[in-house]
Protein backbone atom coordinates (compact mmCIF):
# COMPACT_ATOMS: atom_id res chain seq x y z
CA UNK A 1 0.00 0.00 0.00
CA UNK A 2 1.31 3.47 -0.86
CA UNK A 3 2.12 6.14 1.67
CA UNK A 4 -0.74 8.27 0.31
CA UNK A 5 -3.21 5.41 0.72
CA UNK A 6 -2.03 4.79 4.29
CA UNK A 7 -2.34 8.49 5.09
CA UNK A 8 -5.93 8.50 3.81
CA UNK A 9 -6.82 5.54 6.03
CA UNK A 10 -5.14 6.65 9.26
CA UNK A 11 -7.73 7.89 11.80
CA UNK A 12 -7.28 11.22 13.63
CA UNK A 13 -5.29 11.19 16.87
CA UNK A 14 -7.09 11.51 20.21
CA UNK A 15 -5.00 10.31 23.15
CA UNK A 16 -4.63 11.32 26.80
CA UNK A 17 -0.89 11.79 26.28
CA UNK A 18 0.58 14.58 24.13
CA UNK A 19 2.39 13.87 20.89
CA UNK A 20 6.12 13.47 21.28
CA UNK A 21 5.76 11.72 24.66
CA UNK A 22 8.03 9.24 26.39
CA UNK A 23 7.15 7.00 29.31
CA UNK A 24 8.61 4.08 31.24
CA UNK A 25 7.66 0.46 30.85
CA UNK A 26 7.22 0.03 34.60
CA UNK A 27 10.09 -1.30 36.69
CA UNK A 28 13.01 0.73 38.01
CA UNK A 29 16.15 -0.25 39.97
CA UNK A 30 16.59 -0.02 43.73
CA UNK A 31 14.28 -0.26 46.71
CA UNK A 32 13.57 3.39 47.56
CA UNK A 33 10.15 4.28 46.20
CA UNK A 34 10.46 8.01 46.87
CA UNK A 35 13.64 8.13 44.80
CA UNK A 36 11.93 6.22 42.00
CA UNK A 37 8.86 8.45 41.94
CA UNK A 38 11.04 11.57 42.03
CA UNK A 39 12.94 10.22 39.02
CA UNK A 40 9.66 9.93 37.14
CA UNK A 41 8.61 13.44 38.22
CA UNK A 42 11.91 14.79 36.91
CA UNK A 43 12.26 12.91 33.63
CA UNK A 44 8.84 11.75 32.40
CA UNK A 45 7.33 15.19 32.46
CA UNK A 46 4.65 14.52 29.82
CA UNK A 47 3.67 10.94 30.59
CA UNK A 48 4.58 9.62 34.08
CA UNK A 49 3.81 6.18 35.44
CA UNK A 50 3.57 4.22 38.66
CA UNK A 51 6.99 2.63 39.26
CA UNK A 52 7.58 -0.99 40.22
CA UNK A 53 10.65 -1.94 42.29
CA UNK A 54 11.18 -5.72 42.03
CA UNK A 55 14.43 -5.52 44.03
CA UNK A 56 12.35 -5.18 47.20
CA UNK A 57 11.56 -8.89 46.94
CA UNK A 58 8.48 -11.11 46.47
CA UNK A 59 5.33 -9.05 46.26
CA UNK A 60 7.04 -6.18 44.46
CA UNK A 61 7.51 -8.14 41.23
CA UNK A 62 5.04 -7.99 38.37
CA UNK A 63 3.27 -11.28 39.21
CA UNK A 64 3.29 -10.70 42.95
CA UNK A 65 1.82 -7.24 42.61
CA UNK A 66 -1.05 -8.59 40.51
CA UNK A 67 -1.72 -11.36 43.05
CA UNK A 68 -1.93 -8.70 45.73
CA UNK A 69 -4.92 -7.28 43.87
CA UNK A 70 -6.70 -10.67 43.93
CA UNK A 71 -7.86 -11.38 47.50
CA UNK A 72 -9.55 -14.64 46.49
CA UNK A 73 -6.24 -16.07 45.23
CA UNK A 74 -3.82 -16.18 48.19
CA UNK A 75 -0.35 -17.21 47.12
CA UNK A 76 3.20 -17.54 48.36
CA UNK A 77 6.64 -17.33 46.79
CA UNK A 78 8.46 -20.66 46.80
CA UNK A 79 11.34 -22.54 45.18
CA UNK A 80 9.59 -22.64 41.78
CA UNK A 81 7.96 -19.20 41.93
CA UNK A 82 4.45 -18.16 42.90
CA UNK A 83 1.95 -20.84 43.97
CA UNK A 84 -1.57 -20.66 45.37
CA UNK A 85 -2.02 -21.36 49.09
CA UNK A 86 -4.91 -21.95 51.48
CA UNK A 87 -4.72 -18.53 53.10
CA UNK A 88 -2.95 -15.22 52.62
CA UNK A 89 0.64 -15.22 53.84
CA UNK A 90 3.56 -12.88 54.23
CA UNK A 91 4.25 -12.55 50.50
CA UNK A 92 0.80 -11.40 49.44
CA UNK A 93 0.56 -9.11 52.46
CA UNK A 94 3.88 -7.63 51.34
CA UNK A 95 2.46 -7.06 47.86
CA UNK A 96 -0.46 -5.11 49.30
CA UNK A 97 1.88 -3.13 51.57
CA UNK A 98 4.33 -2.28 48.77
CA UNK A 99 1.55 -1.06 46.49
CA UNK A 100 0.04 1.04 49.26
CA UNK A 101 3.41 2.63 49.98
CA UNK A 102 3.96 3.35 46.28
CA UNK A 103 0.56 4.99 45.90
CA UNK A 104 1.06 7.09 49.04
CA UNK A 105 4.24 8.58 47.58
CA UNK A 106 2.65 9.07 44.15
CA UNK A 107 -0.30 10.84 45.73
CA UNK A 108 2.08 13.17 47.56
CA UNK A 109 4.50 13.97 44.74
CA UNK A 110 1.82 14.18 42.03
CA UNK A 111 -0.58 16.28 44.07
CA UNK A 112 -2.66 18.33 41.63
CA UNK A 113 -1.46 16.41 38.56
CA UNK A 114 -3.85 16.90 35.65
CA UNK A 115 -2.12 14.99 32.84
CA UNK A 116 -1.87 11.33 31.82
CA UNK A 117 -0.68 8.80 34.39
CA UNK A 118 0.05 5.17 33.53
CA UNK A 119 -0.45 2.15 35.76
CA UNK A 120 0.96 -1.28 34.86
CA UNK A 121 -0.46 -4.65 35.85
CA UNK A 122 0.53 -8.21 34.94
CA UNK A 123 -1.86 -9.49 32.28
CA UNK A 124 -4.30 -12.36 32.85
CA UNK A 125 -2.55 -14.81 30.52
CA UNK A 126 0.99 -14.16 31.74
CA UNK A 127 -0.39 -14.49 35.27
CA UNK A 128 -2.00 -17.87 34.50
CA UNK A 129 1.24 -19.05 32.88
CA UNK A 130 3.32 -18.00 35.89
CA UNK A 131 1.35 -19.17 38.95
CA UNK A 132 1.11 -22.78 40.12
CA UNK A 133 -1.90 -24.48 41.65
CA UNK A 134 -1.60 -26.30 44.97
CA UNK A 135 -1.16 -29.48 42.92
CA UNK A 136 1.98 -28.08 41.33
CA UNK A 137 0.45 -27.60 37.88
CA UNK A 138 0.40 -24.22 36.21
CA UNK A 139 -2.96 -22.47 36.35
CA UNK A 140 -2.80 -22.25 32.55
CA UNK A 141 -3.11 -26.04 32.35
CA UNK A 142 -6.46 -26.01 34.19
CA UNK A 143 -9.30 -24.33 32.22
CA UNK A 144 -11.50 -24.10 35.31
CA UNK A 145 -8.81 -22.41 37.36
CA UNK A 146 -8.15 -20.02 34.47
CA UNK A 147 -11.83 -19.08 34.29
CA UNK A 148 -11.95 -18.31 38.00
CA UNK A 149 -8.72 -16.32 37.85
CA UNK A 150 -9.77 -14.29 34.84
CA UNK A 151 -13.19 -13.44 36.25
CA UNK A 152 -11.60 -12.24 39.47
CA UNK A 153 -8.90 -10.43 37.52
CA UNK A 154 -11.28 -8.14 35.64
CA UNK A 155 -13.16 -7.22 38.82
CA UNK A 156 -9.99 -6.56 40.81
CA UNK A 157 -8.41 -4.50 38.04
CA UNK A 158 -11.44 -2.22 37.97
CA UNK A 159 -11.30 -1.83 41.76
CA UNK A 160 -7.58 -1.01 41.57
CA UNK A 161 -8.18 1.70 38.98
CA UNK A 162 -10.91 3.26 41.10
CA UNK A 163 -8.46 3.38 43.99
CA UNK A 164 -5.78 5.07 41.88
CA UNK A 165 -8.32 7.53 40.51
CA UNK A 166 -9.33 8.52 44.04
CA UNK A 167 -5.71 9.45 44.78
CA UNK A 168 -5.13 11.29 41.49
CA UNK A 169 -8.56 12.79 40.79
CA UNK A 170 -7.32 15.14 38.07
CA UNK A 171 -5.26 12.57 36.14
CA UNK A 172 -6.20 10.86 32.89
CA UNK A 173 -5.42 7.26 33.76
CA UNK A 174 -3.80 4.84 31.34
CA UNK A 175 -3.61 1.10 32.02
CA UNK A 176 -0.82 -1.03 30.58
CA UNK A 177 -1.59 -4.75 30.75
CA UNK A 178 1.77 -6.53 30.75
CA UNK A 179 1.67 -9.71 28.66
CA UNK A 180 5.28 -10.81 27.96
CA UNK A 181 4.09 -14.42 28.01
CA UNK A 182 1.25 -13.97 25.52
CA UNK A 183 3.08 -15.33 22.42
CA UNK A 184 4.05 -18.46 24.36
CA UNK A 185 0.45 -19.00 25.52
CA UNK A 186 -0.79 -18.70 21.94
CA UNK A 187 1.94 -20.95 20.51
CA UNK A 188 1.81 -23.70 23.15
CA UNK A 189 5.32 -22.91 24.39
CA UNK A 190 4.71 -22.44 28.11
CA UNK A 191 6.71 -25.15 29.92
CA UNK A 192 5.25 -27.32 32.63
CA UNK A 193 6.93 -27.02 36.06
CA UNK A 194 9.14 -30.02 35.25
CA UNK A 195 10.27 -28.39 32.02
CA UNK A 196 9.86 -31.68 30.19
CA UNK A 197 6.67 -30.82 28.30
CA UNK A 198 4.69 -27.79 27.15
CA UNK A 199 1.15 -26.68 27.99
CA UNK A 200 -1.21 -26.85 25.02
CA UNK A 201 -1.83 -23.65 23.09
CA UNK A 202 -4.90 -21.67 24.12
CA UNK A 203 -7.39 -20.90 21.38
CA UNK A 204 -6.97 -17.35 20.08
CA UNK A 205 -10.65 -16.53 20.53
CA UNK A 206 -10.48 -17.56 24.19
CA UNK A 207 -7.42 -15.35 24.68
CA UNK A 208 -9.19 -12.49 22.95
CA UNK A 209 -12.33 -12.86 25.07
CA UNK A 210 -10.38 -12.71 28.34
CA UNK A 211 -8.40 -9.66 27.28
CA UNK A 212 -11.61 -8.01 26.08
CA UNK A 213 -13.19 -8.59 29.50
CA UNK A 214 -10.16 -7.05 31.22
CA UNK A 215 -10.07 -3.97 29.00
CA UNK A 216 -13.83 -3.62 29.16
CA UNK A 217 -13.75 -3.63 32.96
CA UNK A 218 -11.63 -0.48 33.05
CA UNK A 219 -12.83 1.30 29.91
CA UNK A 220 -14.81 3.82 31.96
CA UNK A 221 -11.74 4.68 34.04
CA UNK A 222 -8.75 4.65 31.68
CA UNK A 223 -7.28 4.26 28.24
CA UNK A 224 -5.96 0.71 27.95
CA UNK A 225 -3.12 -1.07 26.17
CA UNK A 226 -1.17 -4.30 26.13
CA UNK A 227 2.61 -4.43 26.50
CA UNK A 228 4.46 -7.40 24.99
CA UNK A 229 8.25 -7.14 24.83
CA UNK A 230 8.74 -10.54 23.19
CA UNK A 231 9.85 -11.04 19.59
CA UNK A 232 6.94 -11.28 17.11
CA UNK A 233 4.28 -9.76 19.40
CA UNK A 234 0.72 -10.81 18.46
CA UNK A 235 -0.22 -7.54 16.80
CA UNK A 236 -2.97 -9.09 14.69
CA UNK A 237 -4.75 -10.23 17.85
CA UNK A 238 -4.26 -6.84 19.50
CA UNK A 239 -5.67 -5.15 16.42
CA UNK A 240 -8.75 -7.36 16.71
CA UNK A 241 -9.07 -6.32 20.34
CA UNK A 242 -8.81 -2.67 19.32
CA UNK A 243 -11.52 -3.10 16.70
CA UNK A 244 -14.00 -4.39 19.27
CA UNK A 245 -14.95 -0.73 19.60
CA UNK A 246 -16.46 -1.01 16.10
CA UNK A 247 -19.08 -3.36 17.52
CA UNK A 248 -19.91 -1.04 20.40
CA UNK A 249 -17.69 -2.88 22.90
CA UNK A 250 -14.68 -1.26 24.57
CA UNK A 251 -11.49 -1.82 22.62
CA UNK A 252 -7.76 -1.54 23.07
CA UNK A 253 -6.17 1.90 22.72
CA UNK A 254 -2.48 1.05 22.30
CA UNK A 255 0.07 -1.71 21.90
CA UNK A 256 3.52 -1.44 23.50
CA UNK A 257 6.34 -3.43 21.88
CA UNK A 258 10.13 -3.64 21.79
CA UNK A 259 10.88 -2.01 18.44
CA UNK A 260 14.41 -3.43 18.44
CA UNK A 261 12.89 -6.94 18.19
CA UNK A 262 10.53 -6.15 15.32
CA UNK A 263 11.57 -7.82 12.08
CA UNK A 264 10.54 -7.02 8.53
CA UNK A 265 7.95 -9.80 8.76
CA UNK A 266 6.19 -7.65 11.40
CA UNK A 267 5.96 -4.57 9.17
CA UNK A 268 2.58 -5.33 7.64
CA UNK A 269 1.03 -6.07 11.04
CA UNK A 270 2.39 -2.81 12.46
CA UNK A 271 1.13 -0.83 9.48
CA UNK A 272 -2.31 -2.40 9.58
CA UNK A 273 -2.59 -1.79 13.34
CA UNK A 274 -1.66 1.87 12.97
CA UNK A 275 -4.10 2.30 10.06
CA UNK A 276 -6.84 0.81 12.24
CA UNK A 277 -6.15 3.47 14.89
CA UNK A 278 -4.19 1.40 17.41
CA UNK A 279 -1.59 3.67 19.00
CA UNK A 280 1.96 2.30 19.25
CA UNK A 281 4.49 2.51 22.06
CA UNK A 282 7.95 1.67 20.68
CA UNK A 283 10.66 0.48 23.04
CA UNK A 284 14.26 1.35 22.18
CA UNK A 285 17.36 -0.41 23.53
CA UNK A 286 19.12 2.63 25.00
CA UNK A 287 21.78 0.89 27.14
CA UNK A 288 25.37 1.58 26.11
CA UNK A 289 24.83 4.97 24.53
CA UNK A 290 24.32 8.50 25.80
CA UNK A 291 24.11 12.07 24.61
CA UNK A 292 23.24 13.56 21.24
CA UNK A 293 24.80 10.78 19.08
CA UNK A 294 22.65 8.13 20.77
CA UNK A 295 19.52 10.26 20.42
CA UNK A 296 20.20 10.88 16.73
CA UNK A 297 20.87 7.17 16.15
CA UNK A 298 17.63 6.02 17.77
CA UNK A 299 15.57 8.72 16.07
CA UNK A 300 17.03 7.74 12.70
CA UNK A 301 16.26 4.07 13.37
CA UNK A 302 12.61 4.82 14.18
CA UNK A 303 12.27 7.01 11.09
CA UNK A 304 13.78 4.22 8.99
CA UNK A 305 11.37 1.62 10.37
CA UNK A 306 8.40 3.95 9.83
CA UNK A 307 9.47 4.63 6.24
CA UNK A 308 10.04 0.91 5.60
CA UNK A 309 6.50 0.14 6.76
CA UNK A 310 5.18 2.82 4.41
CA UNK A 311 3.52 5.03 7.00
CA UNK A 312 3.50 8.82 6.45
CA UNK A 313 6.31 10.62 8.26
CA UNK A 314 4.01 13.13 9.89
CA UNK A 315 2.30 10.30 11.77
CA UNK A 316 5.56 9.30 13.48
CA UNK A 317 4.88 11.75 16.31
CA UNK A 318 1.96 9.51 17.29
CA UNK A 319 4.26 6.92 18.82
CA UNK A 320 5.24 6.98 22.48
CA UNK A 321 8.91 6.15 23.09
CA UNK A 322 9.85 3.83 25.98
CA UNK A 323 12.86 1.79 27.04
CA UNK A 324 12.91 -1.63 25.37
CA UNK A 325 11.70 -3.23 28.61
CA UNK A 326 11.63 -2.54 32.33
CA UNK A 327 14.67 -0.90 33.92
CA UNK A 328 14.94 -2.98 37.10
CA UNK A 329 18.21 -4.38 35.76
CA UNK A 330 19.83 -0.95 35.42
CA UNK A 331 22.97 -0.63 37.51
CA UNK A 332 21.67 2.41 39.39
CA UNK A 333 19.04 5.11 39.46
CA UNK A 334 21.50 7.29 37.55
CA UNK A 335 21.68 4.65 34.80
CA UNK A 336 17.90 4.45 34.61
CA UNK A 337 17.73 8.23 34.47
CA UNK A 338 20.11 8.31 31.50
CA UNK A 339 17.92 5.83 29.60
CA UNK A 340 14.73 7.79 30.29
CA UNK A 341 16.40 11.02 29.19
CA UNK A 342 17.31 9.42 25.87
CA UNK A 343 13.75 8.19 25.38
CA UNK A 344 12.36 11.66 26.08
CA UNK A 345 14.81 13.34 23.73
CA UNK A 346 14.17 10.81 20.95
CA UNK A 347 10.41 11.35 21.30
CA UNK A 348 10.80 15.10 21.00
CA UNK A 349 13.17 14.86 18.05
CA UNK A 350 10.85 12.70 15.97
CA UNK A 351 7.94 14.96 16.90
CA UNK A 352 9.78 18.09 15.84
CA UNK A 353 11.61 16.60 12.85
CA UNK A 354 9.76 13.50 11.61
CA UNK A 355 11.44 13.64 8.20
CA UNK A 356 14.94 13.86 9.66
CA UNK A 357 15.62 17.02 7.70
CA UNK A 358 17.00 19.08 10.59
Amino acid sequence: MSERQRADLTPPVTTPWPQGSATGVGSLPGTAVREAVQLIVDELVDFPHLPELPSRGPGSDMVGRALGLLPDFPAAWGPTGWALTDRPGHDTRAAVSFLGEDLDVVEELFDGWAGPFKVQVCGPWTLAASVELRSGRKMLADPGACRDLHQGYAESLAAHLRSVASRLPGASLVVQIDEPGLPFVLDGEVPTPSGLTRIAAVDQQVVLAVLAAATGAVADHAATGVHCCAASPPLRLLQQLHQHRDTGRPGLDFASVDASLLAERDDEAVGDAVEAGLEMFFGIATAGGAGAPAVDLHAADLRGRWHRIGLPAEQLSRIVVTPSCGLSGAASTAGARAELVICRQVARQIRDDPEGAG
